[in-house]
């Protein structure tokens, strides 16, 4: 129920901002979905919060741009959303504990020696994470900066698209990492292939590196988000134009034995285009 409720004042804080900018900036509905590529009536489900879900971080951007929308307002509204609620609530614990440490400091003076003789210090640290660090004694929750190291995901299905929630995590929130050190985007993200789609140039139980900043473009690999669902799959994408004017995504899989799926762009939450393949030798 708190996931519905979340979603729903999502919707609303999201379509209100829309529709008072796009009204500020004497825009009419057609002509905004025109600008950013997408229909009028889906435009219009997201300025009324019918929604059930973010529209692609692509259609949120296109959006902030065309209405001169500065600091990602609405990527930060879609990103919060899809930040599962266990993680958002340790979030919100390590805010509260953050401040707290503040109010401490300011109340003694900024004096970091009387707080350590007095055992307050450790016990501020120890309410930052609860679960490892020098006073928790372990946890497998990695440190906000991973230099070169990659968050490994659930694996990824190379033909059947399946249920994909780890992007939005902030950064840091993970079970595994891989080390990739030709890969600088401090967004990568790692996934193991399961299925034969994508042969021979990708196995089963090879890690593909995407990289959110690498250009996606016409023939590339990319790993790949789908509404309504949250559909995931990785496969090689081109861009066809549709019979009536619409932009349409060819999903291709490299092994000629599966077939291939064409849908409306709008039905496209995100595409990530691989940067590098991890795989085992023998």
């Amino acid at each position: 129920m708190t996931t519905v409720d979340h979603t729903g004042d999502w919707g609303r804080k999201l379509g209100l901002a829309v529709r008072l900018r796009r009204q500020e900036r004497r825009l009419t509905l057609t002509r905004l979905a025109e600008m950013v590529g997408v229909s009028k009536s889906y435009l219009s489900e997201i300025e009324t919060g019918r929604r059930s879900s973010p529209p692609s971080e692509q259609v949120l951007h296109d959006l902030e741009s065309m209405l001169q929308l500065a600091g990602e307002p609405l990527l930060t509204l879609a990103r919060g959303v899809r930040t599962p609620g266990p993680v958002r609530e340790e979030l919100s614990s390590r805010r509260a504990a953050v401040a707290r440490l503040k109010a401490v400091l300011v109340a003694r003076g900024n004096d970091l020696d009387a707080l350590r003789e007095t055992g307050e210090l450790d016990q501020l640290v120890a309410d930052l994470d609860p679960s490892g660090g020098p006073a928790g004694g372990g946890g497998n929750t990695q440190p906000a900066a991973l230099g070169q190291r990659v968050p490994l995901i659930k694996k990824a299905q190379a033909f059947l698209p399946q249920e994909f929630k780890d992007l939005g995590l902030p950064r840091g929130f993970a079970d595994e990492y891989i080390s990739c050190g030709d890969v600088s985007d401090p967004d990568a993200f790692a996934a193991r292939i399961v299925g034969d789609s994508m042969s021979p140039a990708y196995g089963e139980g090879d890690v593909v590196v995407f990289s959110p900043l690498k250009p996606v473009r016409n023939g590339s690999d990319c790993f790949a988000r789908l509404e309504p669902d949250h559909e995931s799959t990785f496969k090689r994408v081109y861009f066809e134009a549709g019979s009536n004017g619409g932009e349409l995504v060819r999903l291709q899989p490299l092994n000629d034995r599966y077939p291939a799926r064409t849908v409306e762009r709008e039905r496209v939450a995100g595409l990530f285009a691989a940067a590098r393949v991890i795989r085992e030798i023998g």
